[in-house]
């Protein structure tokens, strides 16, 4: 052997990063299973199965190729390496990039050697120019250029479809009586068993754990969901965990897919007739617009970014977040019993019902950041952080958004079944039954209203407190609200 390579537990891709050179003959695989990865803070036991299943079933598929893999597992990723280096004292050790501040720096003080993480569309460099040549970091604007820069969707430098951006046109909810195709399940196999038995828990069927299951579901969203992708890409019902996503973030997220070969079925599936520009757009914007920003503004944004509090808000997280039955919310509760049950939530529920509860009561960014790093099986350190900080809670005093996504019940209403027979009357901001939704919107919005006074795109909201008769009412209320969330018992 004349050297090692490290893979990280999100670098699962034998054409990528370190192994895109590697041979069997030479090269020694090394793959750590850290202490700290089994602690109840950094996951839940969904995301643990996910994450050890796949690592298990890649050490295999490497085996299968003739490398020669060792599954250390050791307190830290560093005392894993450190403990192969015992064997093999003169080999030294590279690795991609990894996606996380912690891990690079502590990589790096170990003399591990980097090579590019090419993971993702946008080196770092391309990014960074982006960055330092823009007043204001807007997304559509990187989008664009992405779109320019990659070929994807343009036609002698204009979009396909006549416009850059369909996302007015995906914002229906669904209508009565809709009918989705059946869930695509996935048989555990023996490694899959092995792993859950460890955890003490059941094999999770919704979610594939090897690359050939990943490929299924990129086919299945492909065949079954693409084109209806679109025009319910923001909507949420108790009748269908998934809708029409992709449900590929996981796999983009640890390696068994990578964004290129996404992003090249999906043109391709587009340019067959029978895709709408809407849903075909949306679609690729999620993954060369801001999945690559987020990742970009991670590591533009520096390792400090994830501390700001601008709002100071100090409420420690609330009880329904660790335990479904401590609300009658039904939006809430049927979101936090998926999360439970498969460690996974479309975008919308994670940025207008659960962030969006967070903003509105002024829980503290970083506690609610642990959670959601914890509790998703596609969560990192570079999607979170970003995401919960700058565009969830609003804790980077517009960095990234311009306006905080904050939003009552009438919203939730509109886009979803859930107040069917809630407990709590969207329409409503006072009196026992009116939604904590309602009430904590205006209540944020009085609250903060120096805050966003200079922010024009918070006008409107601010203008609509100043014909709230019933302000006080409202007020009072939402203390009654806040000491029942803090108590599980609204």
């Amino acid at each position: 052997m004349k050297r090692i390579i490290y893979i990280s537990h999100d670098q699962l891709n034998a054409r990528y990063g370190a192994l895109k050179t590697a041979n069997p003959k030479d090269d020694l695989i090394v793959l750590v299973e850290s202490q700290r990865m089994l602690k109840p803070e950094f996951g839940s036991k969904v995301r643990l199965y996910f994450l050890l299943s796949s690592a298990a079933h890649f050490v295999k598929e490497l085996e299968d190729y003739g490398y020669t893999v060792i599954y250390q597992k050791s307190a830290t990723t560093v005392d894993g390496l450190k403990e192969v280096l015992k064997k093999y004292p003169k080999l030294p050790i590279i690795a991609a990039t990894p996606s996380s501040f912690r891990l690079k720096q502590s990589l790096s003080d170990l003399g591990v050697t980097f090579v590019e993480n090419d993971f993702f569309l946008t080196p770092a460099k391309v990014f960074t120019q982006w960055a330092s040549s823009q007043k204001s970091y807007l997304m559509e604007s990187f989008y664009r250029t992405q779109r320019i820069r990659l070929n994807i969707l343009v036609e002698k430098g204009k979009p396909v479809g006549g416009a850059w951006n369909f996302d007015k046109e995906n914002r229906s909810p669904l209508p009565k009586g809709y009918k989705f195709p059946p869930y695509l399940q996935h048989k555990a196999d023996e490694i899959d068993n092995q792993i859950a038995r460890q955890l003490g828990i059941k094999p999770i069927s919704d979610f594939a754990t090897s690359r050939a299951g990943a490929k299924k579901v990129l086919k299945n969203f492909l065949d079954n969901h693409f084109a209806h992708f679109g025009p319910y890409e923001d909507a949420m019902t108790t009748d269908n965990w998934s809708l029409h996503h992709s449900l590929l973030s996981p796999y983009l997220n640890n390696g068994l897919l990578h964004p290129s070969e996404v992003i090249d079925a999906a043109v391709k599936r587009f340019e067959k007739g029978d895709i709408p520009i809407a849903s075909a757009e949306g679609f690729i914007r999620q993954i060369i617009g801001w999945r690559e920003y987020v990742n970009g503004m991670y590591w533009h944004l520096g390792q400090d970014y994830k501390e700001l509090n601008h709002l100071n808000a100090k409420r420690k997280l609330l009880p329904l977040f660790e335990d479904a039955d401590k609300t009658q919310m039904n939006c809430i509760k049927s979101n936090l019993q998926d999360i439970n049950a498969r460690g996974w939530v479309h975008h919308i529920p994670r940025l207008m019902l659960l962030s969006n509860l967070a903003l509105i009561t002024g829980t503290n960014p970083q506690e609610f950041l642990s959670w959601m790093r914890r509790v998703f099986i596609d969560a990192t350190d570079w999607v979170m952080v970003p995401n919960v900080i700058g565009m969830g809670v609003h804790a980077d005093n517009g960095v990234m958004m311009t306006k905080p996504y904050a939003a009552g019940g009438a919203y939730i209403s509109k886009m979803s079944n859930y107040c069917k027979g809630c407990l709590y009357d969207p329409k409503l901001r006072t009196g026992d039954n009116a939604c904590p939704f309602t009430t904590l919107y205006w209540d944020f919005l009085d609250r903060n209203q120096e805050e966003f006074a200079g922010n024009h795109r918070m006008a409107q909201q601010l203008f609509g407190i100043k014909r709230l008769k019933d302000l006080p009412e409202v007020k009072k209320r939402a203390k009654e609200v806040l000491a029942g969330l803090d108590n599980g018992l609204i």
